[in-house]
């Protein structure tokens, strides 16, 4: 029941019908009894700068969750942000501080982080194809070198995009191994699809599946269905993998904290997420 006393979350993005944290989120409030609401809202890009500046002038605004395509523009529209935004060059947390201003953080690359880890995937000196450097593979790319990955390869259709990451990364990680240029599975401990494809039907697979090994650990970050026809593909080749779903529920716990709820686990927010595909 959202009343005069409810907190709002905005989940800001667009389009709006591949979103999933209003399934985990609100049956979540409800179920603990924390009087709070995420709400979808479909905001074009050329709108976003300003509505983002707007919605924060609601006093019941407890934060915002930033999705595709905002996430990059959002690393610069806020007046504070963490080391993990500017590696990552896009933020997906906004809230307002005590002092008004705008303060932004990134949990898409400890969600992944989390999962990935949680089902026994060694990170520590591995080596890692990240397919995607936009906002999410850029926050995902920084969070695995912060787990003491020995290697990262980063592919992107915009070769600049890849390029700008292994520079970032090297400033903050001079010993991190980085690579552009190929989106060549071979070789590889982790590859991860950070790109958008997988979201509509006939879309092509990030990469040769023929090229992965058995033993490679796969991630995908596409959460319009569960079984991506990428992650079909690669389980027929025998890897183990990690649903898009999943960084969801990693990073969920991060976010209530910086938005001043209390914490809980991914395993709660499971058991009472009302998903659907």
């Amino acid at each position: 029941m959202i009343n005069g006393s409810t907190s709002l979350i905005a989940h800001i993005g667009f389009p709006t019908h591949a979103f999933k944290s209003p399934m985990i989120y609100n049956p979540y409030f409800e179920h603990v009894g924390v009087n709070a609401v995420v709400v979808p809202m479909g905001c074009r890009p050329e709108h976003f700068p300003g509505f983002l500046k707007s919605v924060f002038t609601l006093d019941n605004i407890a934060g915002a969750l930033i999705t595709m395509p905002h996430k990059v523009v959002t690393a610069g529209l806020v007046d504070v942000a963490t080391p993990t935004v500017a590696i990552a060059g896009s933020c997906n947390a906004v809230r307002r501080g005590e002092d008004g201003r705008l303060r932004g953080d990134m949990f898409d690359g400890e969600g992944f982080v989390r999962g990935v880890c949680r089902k026994g995937c060694t990170l520590d000196g591995a080596r890692v194809l990240v397919v995607g450097c936009g906002g999410v593979g850029s926050a995902i790319a920084a969070s695995l070198a912060a787990a003491g990955v020995a290697a990262l390869s980063l592919f992107d259709a915009h070769t600049a995009s890849a390029e700008g990451l292994g520079q970032r990364l090297m400033q903050h990680y001079p010993a991190l191994q980085v690579s552009t240029g190929s989106n060549d599975p071979a070789g590889h401990d982790v590859v991860v699809n950070a790109t958008p494809m997988g979201m509509n039907d006939g879309d092509p697979l990030p990469v040769d599946v023929a090229r992965i090994a058995p033993d490679t650990f796969v991630g995908e970050v596409v959460m319009k269905s569960e079984m991506t026809a990428f992650l079909k593909a690669v389980q027929a080749r025998g890897c183990r993998f990690q649903v898009g779903s999943d960084m969801l529920f990693e990073q969920i716990p991060a976010y209530l904290e910086f938005f001043g709820f209390p914490a809980t686990t991914p395993d709660v927010l499971r058991s009472v997420a009302k998903l659907s595909y």
